[in-house]
C-alpha cells in the first residue's frame, strides 16, 4: 500500500476549476487531442482514454484533471499528475490546453494548484518531460521552479527532463 495521501481531485484557483473527468468531457478531449496534428481520435476512443485515466487514479491515488474556466464554464484542457516516464513515488506533472487559450497563464495557474496538491500527498519530488521544441511549456515549468536535469531522445526528437523538489 502507498505511503502517500490521495491527491485532492477538485482544485480551484482564481480563474479555474480542476475536477474529475466526466463522460461528457469526451467530445472536448477528442478535439484537444486532435490539436496535436496526428488526426482526431473518435469520441469513443476519448471515452476509453478517460476510463483508463480514472482506473489509473484508483491505483496511483493521483490524477490528470480536466480544467475548466470558472467564468465561462468551458473545458480548456487538463493538468495533473501521471506516471508517464517516471514512477508513482516521483510522478510527472502534465498539462495540455487548447491553442485558443494559450498565452493567458492558465497552464501556470493550473500547474501551481497541482504542485500544491502533489506536495499535500507527501511526495518529495516531481518530474516533467517536454519536447525540446516546446518553448511555452518549458517556460511554464521554469516559472514553477522546475530545473533541467537531463535530455533523452525518443521518436519525436529531444526530450528535456525537468525536476522540482516539493516542500
Amino acid at each position: 500500500m502507498s505511503t502517500y495521501e490521495t491527491m485532492a481531485f477538485h482544485l480551484e484557483t482564481e480563474r479555474l476549476i480542476l475536477r474529475p473527468w466526466a463522460e461528457s468531457d469526451a467530445v472536448e478531449f477528442s478535439a484537444l487531442l486532435a490539436e496535436r496534428g496526428k488526426g482526431t481520435p473518435t469520441v469513443e476512443r476519448a471515452r476509453t482514454s478517460i476510463a483508463t485515466l480514472l482506473a489509473g487514479t484508483e491505483t496511483t491515488g493521483f490524477a490528470l484533471l480536466p480544467i475548466q474556466r470558472r467564468a465561462e464554464g468551458d473545458f480548456i484542457g487538463y493538468c495533473g499528475l501521471i506516471i508517464g516516464r517516471s514512477t508513482v513515488e516521483e510522478p510527472e506533472i502534465a498539462y495540455e490546453l487548447f491553442q485558443r487559450v494559450h498565452g493567458h497563464g492558465y497552464a501556470t495557474e493550473a500547474a501551481r494548484a497541482v504542485l500544491d496538491a502533489a506536495a499535500a500527498t507527501g511526495r518529495k519530488r516531481l518530474w516533467s518531460t517536454v519536447g525540446a521544441w516546446n518553448t511555452p511549456s518549458l517556460r511554464v515549468l521554469e516559472k514553477l521552479g522546475f530545473a533541467r536535469d537531463h535530455m533523452t531522445t525518443d521518436d519525436s526528437g529531444e526530450v528535456v527532463w525537468l525536476t522540482r523538489s516539493l516542500p
